[in-house]
C-alpha cells in the first residue's frame, strides 16, 4: 500500500509537467497556425494584384504578334497561332515611331537632368535650414502636385506663346522640368533628411565650406535618391500625352505618346494590330530602365548605408 502510494506520488510531478509542455504546446501551434494562415493570405493577395498588373501587358504582347484574321477572332487566344511581326513592320511604315521616341528621348532625358540639378541644393536647404519658410515651401510643393492639367494648360500656353517657344522643344522641355521638379524636390528632401548631420559637422570642422560638404560627402550617399528620382522623372516626361499634344504641332517634333494616337481612324477605329505594336515599343523602353536601375539602387542604397 505504500509502495502504490509513494509511486503515485512519484508520478504526479511527471504527469503534471507533461501536461503543461502539451499545453504550451498547443498554446505555440495556434499562433504559428494563425501567421501560417496570415502570411498565405498576404501572399495570395500579392500574386492576384500582380496577375492584375501583368493583364494589359501580356495582352499586349499578345495582340502585337497576331496577325488580322486572329484579331478578327471572337474565341481570342492568348498564344498566337500563327505569330507575326508584320504588325512592327506596318507600324513603322505607318507613322515615324524612330523620330517620335527620339523626341521623347531628348525632352525627357534633359528635362529630368535639369530637374535633378535644381532640386539636389534645393532639397537640401529645406532638410536643413528648418524654419517656417522652409515648411511653408514644402507644403506648397506638396500642394502643387493636386493642380489639374487643365488648370495650368492655359496658362503656361500663354506665356511660352509670349516667349516664342510654342511648337519648340525647348519650350517642351522646359514644361516638363516645371512640372517633375515639385516631386523631385519632395523626393530628394526625405532623402536629405536621412543624412546624418554628423558628417557634415565633421566635415566642417575639417575645413570644408559648404558647397565641398554638399558635393563631397552628402552627394556621393543621395546617390541612390538622387538615381530614383532621376528614374520617375524620366519615366514621367516619357509617358506624358498631354503638355505634348498640347504645345508640338509639327509631326517631326511631336513625341511617341502623340505619334501613337495616329494609329486611330477618323471614325475612331483604331489598326489594333500596328497600335500594339507601337505601344509595346513605347513601352519597353521604361520597363528596361527600370529593370537595370533598380540593381544599382539597391546596391548604392546597401553600400551608402549610414548608422548614425
Amino acid at each position: 500500500m505504500s509502495r502504490r502510494e509513494s509511486s503515485g506520488t512519484g508520478n504526479a510531478p511527471n504527469t503534471r509537467r507533461q501536461t503543461a509542455t502539451t499545453r504550451s504546446r498547443q498554446r505555440s501551434a495556434a499562433p504559428t497556425a494563425r501567421s501560417t494562415a496570415t502570411r498565405t493570405g498576404q501572399y495570395g493577395a500579392l500574386v492576384a494584384y500582380l496577375a492584375f498588373l501583368a493583364f494589359p501587358f501580356l495582352w499586349l504582347i499578345s495582340t502585337a504578334f497576331k496577325p488580322p484574321r486572329e484579331l478578327g477572332s471572337i474565341h481570342p487566344r492568348w498564344i498566337p497561332e500563327a505569330p507575326t511581326l508584320e504588325n512592327f513592320r506596318q507600324a513603322f511604315t505607318q507613322q515615324p515611331l524612330l523620330a517620335a521616341a527620339g523626341n521623347s528621348l531628348l525632352a525627357a532625358a534633359v528635362s529630368a537632368l535639369i530637374a535633378i540639378v535644381l532640386a539636389t541644393p534645393m532639397a537640401y536647404v529645406l532638410a536643413r535650414y528648418r524654419n517656417r519658410l522652409s515648411r511653408m515651401a514644402t507644403g506648397w510643393v506638396v500642394i502643387s502636385q493636386a493642380f489639374p492639367l487643365v488648370l495650368v494648360i492655359i496658362p503656361l500656353f500663354l506665356i511660352l506663346k509670349g516667349l516664342h517657344l510654342v511648337d519648340s522643344r525647348i519650350g517642351l522641355i522646359m514644361v516638363y522640368v516645371v512640372w517633375s521638379l515639385p516631386f523631385a524636390l519632395w523626393m530628394l528632401t526625405g532623402y536629405v533628411r536621412a543624412v546624418p548631420p554628423e558628417l557634415e559637422e565633421a566635415a566642417a570642422v575639417d575645413g570644408a565650406g559648404r558647397l565641398r560638404t554638399l558635393v563631397s560627402v552628402t552627394a556621393p550617399l543621395l546617390a541612390p535618391g538622387i538615381v530614383a528620382t532621376a528614374l520617375f522623372a524620366f519615366i514621367t516626361a516619357w509617358n506624358e500625352f498631354f503638355f505634348a499634344l498640347v504645345l508640338l504641332k509639327s509631326p517631326g517634333k511631336q513625341t511617341l505618346p502623340v505619334v501613337l494616337t495616329h494609329f486611330l481612324g477618323a471614325e475612331g477605329v483604331a489598326d489594333l494590330g500596328p497600335l500594339a505594336a507601337a505601344a509595346l515599343l513605347a513601352t519597353l523602353p521604361s520597363l528596361l530602365l527600370f529593370a537595370v536601375i533598380q540593381r544599382r539602387i539597391t546596391g548604392g542604397m546597401l553600400a551608402g548605408a549610414v548608422k548614425s
